[in-house]
């Protein structure tokens, strides 16, 4: 299989890592907006340099996967699928409904695969949990509680770029919901503080928020995030039901301390950042992205799952700015 690579930044360069080294791909094309970038990746990988974007679409490529700036994921989407390719996309597709319809659009009218990259679904932590909260072993789960907290904040120049910490980064934790409880949510209250750096206000944007989503059996989520948590890159899910509870992301290297004699001890080595705490996932959303391709599976999280993510999103924003509860039914494209 020859794979073209569209993106060779952080997880453009990790994912060109990987798969250079699977048994199924045969060869990767890897481009970039930066062809000095490109060049150099492709000799660390041992894979080609295309000159630009439109030699990845011009030399025969079986599939394609996106990593380079948002702005350019609805094109290429789109372009992808005019050429009848499959293609693996970083979230989100776009930071705005309409470009997202528009590109889903373009995925279902060429009848091709989309597979967007929110890897959490493909942790072992997340996974187990999906497994416990199916089986019915916690009974009526009545109350989730979602954290995203990194470790430190973006440069200046991404915020205006990011779509704003609730597409950005909450984004994951309102899939993960749907993926692990297998509900929708159905209203949303969502508020957030810009009370750190100047440049999150000077953006239009919190460094902190929280989230109380309402899902469609009554069961309540909180959903909180920050861009300021020093102690380390931390994200945990914990599910409470009538009968038991459990936590996702909760080990050695959670950057918690417990103020009980008795209590756990504080960390030794937090996780430093999404790509050390969730390498594991990303190797495993692009082999499951392979054998989509060969026909050997499913796809995992279409185009249509990164919409539902998105329109919780959304809703957020509206709550945020308004200061009012707002239902997903207010968001078009349900």
């Amino acid at each position: 299989m020859r794979i073209g690579l569209i993106g060779t930044g952080r997880i453009g360069t990790f994912h060109a890592g990987v798969l250079s080294r699977h048994r199924e791909v045969g060869s990767l094309v890897v481009a970039d907006a930066d062809a000095a970038r490109a060049a150099e990746v492709a000799e660390r990988t041992g894979s080609t340099a295309a000159p630009g974007v439109a030699e990845i679409f011009a030399w025969g490529v079986d599939a394609v996967v996106i990593a380079s700036a948002t702005s350019s994921h609805a094109d290429l989407i789109a372009r992808a699928a005019r050429a009848g390719l499959p293609a693996f996309c970083e979230k989100p597709i776009a930071l705005d409904l309409p470009r997202t319809l528009g590109a889903l659009r373009e995925v279902e009218s060429a009848g091709t695969l989309l597979q967007l990259g929110f890897m959490r679904r493909f942790d072992a932590g997340y996974t187990k949990a999906r497994e416990i909260v199916r089986s019915g072993a916690l009974g009526r789960l009545h109350t989730v509680r979602a954290i995203t907290s990194d470790p430190a904040p973006p440069p200046a120049a991404y915020l205006p770029l990011s779509g704003g910490l609730y597409r950005d980064c909450l984004v994951h934790d309102f899939d993960i919901l749907r993926w692990v409880t297998g509900r929708e949510v159905v209203e949303v209250y969502a508020t957030g503080s810009d009370a750190g750096p100047s440049m999150f206000r000077d953006a239009g944007d919190v460094d902190t928020a929280a989230a109380l989503l309402t899902l469609d059996d009554g069961t309540l989520a909180t959903a909180t995030a920050t861009r300021c948590n020093g102690a380390g890159y931390d994200v945990r899910m914990e599910l409470a039901g009538e009968l038991d509870q459990v936590a996702v992301g909760l080990d050695d290297r959670t950057p918690i301390s417990s103020t009980e004699p008795k209590g756990p001890p504080a960390a030794d080595k937090p996780w430093p950042g999404f790509l050390e705490r969730f390498a594991p996932a990303y190797e495993a959303e692009l082999d499951a992205f392979v054998r989509m391709v060969q026909g050997e599976s499913e796809n995992p999280c279409d185009g249509r799952e990164a919409l539902a993510a998105l329109r919780i999103a959304e809703a957020c924003e509206v709550s945020r700015r308004e200061r009012r509860p707002v239902r997903l039914e207010e968001i078009p494209g349900g």
